[in-house]
């Protein structure tokens, strides 16, 4: 079970209780994988790509959700006469 926050986003505690919240399920996917018949680093190297390629797509979604915002206020402006 991973625990909700306790601190806000800008303490800087967060971070490490965030880490803390989510290392059993952590190891316990490390344990899984295995079971399962993979060697530890080669999960651990997994989970790295895997978390690297997860944090590079949802910015590359946060910049298309930027950039259609964009082009939508810029039709709206254009149908005033504003732009």
């Amino acid at each position: 079970m991973i625990l909700p926050p306790r601190r806000s986003r800008s303490d800087p505690a967060r971070f490490s209780d965030c880490q803390l919240a989510i290392e059993d399920e952590l190891i316990a996917l490390i344990a899984k994988a295995s079971l399962a018949g993979w060697d530890e680093d080669e999960v651990l190297a997994a989970i790295v790509e895997v978390a690297d390629n997860t944090a590079l797509a949802m910015q590359e979604n946060k910049l298309l959700s930027e950039e259609t915002e964009l082009k939508r206020f810029r039709r709206n402006a254009g149908k005033r006469g504003e732009f």
